[in-house]
C-alpha cells in the first residue's frame, strides 16, 4: 500500500489498519508495517495563556510522503491482499494506492 498523499499517521491509526488487515488475512500471509511513529506531538490544554512553556506530550505520529510504502502483505491471493488493504485503507487518513510486485 502505498500514500498519495503527505500527512500525519497517529499510533492509533497503524494500530487500527494492522487489526484490520490481521483479521482479515485469518494467518494466511505475512504483514509488514513500513512506517514507524517517531514524531512526538505537544499540546497545550485548552484555555490557556500563551507563555509558560511547552505543551504535555499529546501522541506519536509518522510522517507520511506521497510515494511511501505503508505495508506490505505476501503468502496470499491477490485478491485476498487487495481487501485487506482495502480495509486498512479506510482506517487512515491519507489516499493509497495498491501495488503489485511481480516476480518473474
Amino acid at each position: 500500500m502505498q500514500a498519495l498523499d503527505r500527512g500525519w499517521l497517529t499510533t492509533h491509526q497503524i494500530e487500527a489498519a494492522r487489526v484490520a488487515v490481521t483479521r482479515h488475512l485469518k494467518r494466511r500471509g505475512q504483514i509488514w508495517l513500513r512506517i514507524f511513529p517517531d514524531k512526538p506531538i505537544t499540546s497545550k490544554p485548552l484555555e490557556t495563556r500563551m507563555g509558560k512553556g511547552k505543551g504535555n506530550l499529546e501522541d506519536w505520529v509518522a510522517v507520511v510522503r506521497p510515494g511511501n510504502m505503508i505495508m506490505e502483505v505476501s503468502g496470499c491471493s491477490e485478491t485476498v491482499a487487495r481487501e485487506a488493504l482495502s480495509r486498512a485503507a479506510s482506517k487512515i487518513t491519507v489516499r493509497c494506492k495498491m501495488l503489485m510486485r511481480h516476480t518473474a
